[in-house]
């Protein structure tokens, strides 16, 4: 079984946007129930079908599988609850790990946060001067659940 383990962050300034090159990420969920969170996903000419288990401090079970890019958009188009997540992904190198900076699009605009798969939930890692606020156990920045409660509708106290 494939474990992921990420953590979340919020990012400050602009300082990151000169590290890496975005790439438009567009994604949907398919209503589940039992904490488990179906993605449909096209990145470029490539689709993804991902499953993911509940989640269990930072980590959760995943898997991924690529399929054609022509179902990916019909299962968009007529499966996945509104509104899509639309997104500018960035991935920068920083030390030995590769993080990835989502700028969101869309109904989600304003918001960007930074995640790092890990390989142990206890690696202890250095932080870039462009993170802020660790967002990891906070669920309403879940991806799935921005799909549900998008950021433009969050209230100045909960952003």
């Amino acid at each position: 079984m494939a474990i992921e383990i990420e953590r979340k962050f919020l990012v400050k300034g602009d300082t990151w946007r000169s590290l890496g090159t975005g790439q438009v990420y567009r994604q949907g969920y398919i209503t589940t129930v039992n904490s488990t969170t179906v993605r449909i996903r096209i990145v470029g000419d490539r689709g993804y079908l991902t499953i993911k288990g509940k989640t269990d401090g930072i980590a959760r079970s995943e898997f991924e599988y690529l399929i054609p890019v022509e179902d990916a958009q019909s299962m968009l188009d007529t499966l996945c609850d509104r509104p899509l997540i639309e997104k500018i992904r960035y991935k920068i190198q920083f030390g030995n790990l590769l993080w990835e900076v989502d700028e969101f699009l869309g109904e989600n605009q304003g918001l960007i946060m930074a995640e790092v798969e890990l390989d142990d939930a206890n690696r202890t890692i250095e932080l870039p001067d462009w993170i802020a606020k660790e967002v990891s156990s906070d669920r309403k920045y879940y991806n799935s659940n921005l799909a549900k409660y998008p950021y433009q509708q969050w209230k100045d106290f909960e952003k």
